[in-house]
Order: C-alpha cells, then structure tokens, then sequence
C-alpha cells in the first residue's frame, strides 16, 4: 500500500504565503477566489500542530488501515439504497457506541448522531457522512478485489466517508484529545439523488439544535474543498389525456407529441441562459409513458435536472422549462381534431440551494491551513453537497475528502484504492481542531 509521511508541519505551513488555488464557475473564464491564507489562520495551525496530542491523533491514522479497511467491507456490504438507510444506520450507531461514544441517537429522519462532548460546549461542530447510496435495492454490493482496487457500488461514495469518520473518533480518543466545543459524527441520511438533501434539512430545521460549524466528508481528492453549493431545481412533468387507439382516436391530442414539443422547446431557448455568465446546466434524464406502439398515450412524462452555482440563473433556466411546457401544452391542444384538452402536472421533486461561498471566512482559511500543513495544495470548488444547505443559511460549512483514491462513482463498478488514504482523516482532525478548539 501507497504510504505518504507526515510532514514537520509547521515548517510546511510557514513557507507558504500564497496558494494557486482552482475553481470552476462557469462557462466563460471565471475570477478564481481568493486563495491566500491569512497570516493569524497560519499561525493557529501552527500552533495546533506543535502540540503533541495533536501530532499523536495524525500519527494514530497511519496505523490503522487493516481495521478500516475490513470495517469498509462491512458498511459497503450493508445495503443503502436512497430512503432505506435503516440497517446501515443502525449498524453505524453501534459502531460509534463501540468507540466510547454514550450519547448516540437515530433523529427522525434517520440521521446517526454521536455527541463527543467538549469542555464548554460552547459551540456545536459537526462532522459528517452520508449514509446513502445511489443503487436501488437488489445491487450486488459484495466487495471484489482488482489488483489493489476494492470494487462495489458505493464503496468510494460515501461508505468509505463514513470510516474516515470513525477514524477521526478514534484518532481522538487515543491521543486523549478533549475539544472545547462538543463535536457530532454525524451519519446523514438523503444526500443521493431524490433524497433531496432531506437528511441535513431536518438536521438545520426550525427550530432544530444548534450546529454552529458544519464539515461533510464526501470526495476523494485530498486536495478539494468544496466552500460554494452548485444548487439544482427537479421536476417530474406529466402531460396527461384520454388516450386511445392509434387509429380508430386519431385526433386526440397525444401526451407524447406535446412531450416531444415541451423538450425540444426547452433545448431551443435553454443557451440564452447556458451560454452567458456563470455555469448553468439542464438535463433531461428520463422519460417514460405509452402502453403500446398502436395506442395514443394517456400519460407522458420526464425527468429534469438544472443547475447552477447562482440562485438567479437557476431561477432563470427554471423559467424557461416552465415557458416551454406551458407552450407545448397550448400548441398541442390547439392541433388536436377531436377529445378534450390535455393537462401537464408540473412537480418538483428536488430543490438544494445555490449557496455563494466565502473564501476569506474562518472556516475555509482552516481548511486551506489544515491541508497545506500536509503538504497539499487545497483546490476550493464549488458542488453539489450536504454543504449547501448550511452554507445557504449562512451558517460555515464544508465538504473535505475521505481519503484514498477512486473512480467510476455512480456505477456498478465503483472502485476505491488506499493510496495516501491517510490525508483525508488527518485533513478532518486538524479542521475540527482548528474550529472546535483544543481545551487546555
């Protein structure tokens, strides 16, 4: 296995002034953020990294790759399918409680909290993975070896997260490291697909207690820190008729046809959004509907995803889906011959808030602090994560990595690889440090 050192930390951060520092915002050729870490961040971290406790917990993840690696195995080969995360939650409840952890509860929405409390609870630091996967019930979700790669869906996203957490607890505890601020490992249910984010909605709901710092673990780059949210308008669009024989109904007006005219009109006009300012995207994933080749359907439907880093352009390619429907519905009752009119039923079935992120904010400083300390140079990017909700609600969050290497997300062929798998848990300790504070 792939093993990098750890660095004399505070000699690597001292020599770093200015980070070149990438981000993509868009279709035309965007200003990057502000990358420099800020004089007063890089003295806390090297500070925090001075002390031994601190040198212990990083030195503690080298050691145990063995156990995180047959602990991968066993979240990976508990199924998560999106809006059944049950039995894995209830398994990661008990791993947590295995470390020590006393006060640990499954909230109602599912959500696996463990509370590590600190010397003042003062403030409330979560640290977070999502529980879910992509892959519907039924997936062969048995891990396999290809020379060194571990393959199974969902072993990279986000199973191997939630051990990167584990591993922080752990690291933790054996150096006997006690935060000022009381931390949550948080197992976060619905961050896949029409899951909609619906773990972390509930975790900052009205009237919901307080988390103060939010960091999501989720991304395997070492490297990436996602500050901003990509957010995303979905639809499910259903024109609806009578339906009939082919034949003997001709002159209906047909669900499918005024499909077909709702989506080319969206391709038509969706550019004078897409090709202007910052990056927005739209996609038709799915359509379905029809019963036979010879018969008018009653129904015909589609699935839309659009997306955008700012809040108005989603807005705005929103518009012209709805424009487009609305259009092709008139069209196409206006050219039927005979029945009565078709209906659409427009439904929103996913809605994550864009959410500008602040590159000069404490939070993202410690994050660019914590990863130059090991020797990597951070990449602020903005994406669609569990941040982007605390993040829309001004509240300081993040997405870190997990550590390791992987590919082929989303697919059955998912594979992850423990190369330099150490630098995401070690990123995590140092950022939790940094914002959840070091009790004396």
């Amino acid at each position: 296995m792939n093993k990098s050192p750890v660095l004399p930390l505070a000699a690597v951060i001292s020599s770093v002034l200015v980070l070149a520092v990438s981000a993509f915002h868009g279709n035309l050729q965007a200003a990057e953020p502000d990358s420099t870490i800020m004089p007063k961040y890089m003295a806390e971290m090297e500070t925090l990294t001075a002390d031994a406790r601190v040198q212990t917990a990083l030195e503690y993840v080298l050691t145990v790759e063995e156990q995180s690696v047959k602990e991968l195995i066993e979240l990976t080969e508990i199924p998560a399918p999106p809006f059944k995360e049950e039995v894995r939650a209830a398994h990661f409840a008990e791993m947590l409680k295995a470390r020590g952890l006393k006060d640990v509860t499954i909230d109602g929405a599912g959500n696996v909290i463990g509370r590590r409390p600190g010397k003042t609870g003062s403030k409330v630091v979560a640290y977070a993975a999502h529980l879910d996967t992509v892959f519907p019930e039924g997936t062969d979700v048995t891990v396999k070896y290809d020379g060194e790669k571990m393959v199974s869906p969902g072993i990279g996203d986000n199973t191997r997260g939630l051990v990167t957490l584990l591993e922080v607890l752990s690291a933790f505890d054996s150096a006997g490291i006690e935060t000022d601020a009381d931390v949550l490992f948080i197992g976060n249910v619905g961050e896949e697909g029409l899951g909609d984010l619906r773990g972390v909605k509930y975790l900052f709901r009205d009237g919901a207690e307080k988390i103060d710092t939010f960091i999501a673990v989720d991304g395997g780059n070492a490297d990436r820190i996602v500050y901003g949210g990509v957010g995303s308008h979905r639809y499910r669009v259903t024109f609806k008729g009578p339906g009939g024989h082919s034949w003997g109904a001709f002159g209906l007006a047909n669900p499918q046809h005024a499909l077909g005219r709702a989506i080319a009109l969206f391709d038509e006009n969706a550019p004078s959004v897409t090709s202007v300012g910052e990056k927005t995207s739209y996609n038709v994933g799915r359509i379905g509907g029809g019963t036979s080749i010879n018969s008018i359907p009653f129904e015909a439907w589609m699935e839309v995803d659009m997306r955008s880093g700012s809040q108005d352009k989603l807005d705005d390619i929103d518009a012209v889906l709805q424009s487009a429907v609305q259009t092709a519905l008139k069209q196409e009752n206006e050219g039927r011959l005979d029945g009565p009119a078709l209906t659409v039923d427009v439904a929103r079935v996913g809605t994550r808030p864009a959410a500008k992120g602040d590159s000069s904010s404490a939070l993202v400083q410690r994050a660019m602090a914590a990863t130059t300390a090991l020797g990597v140079t951070p990449s602020l990017q903005i994406s669609s994560t569990d941040s982007n909700l605390p993040i829309s609600k001004g509240i300081p969050a993040v997405t870190m990595s997990r550590g390791g290497k992987s590919g082929n997300a989303h697919s059955l062929h998912e594979w992850w690889q423990p190369i330099d798998v150490h630098l995401g848990p070690q990123i995590g300790i140092l950022t939790i440090l940094a914002e959840a504070g070091l009790a004396n």
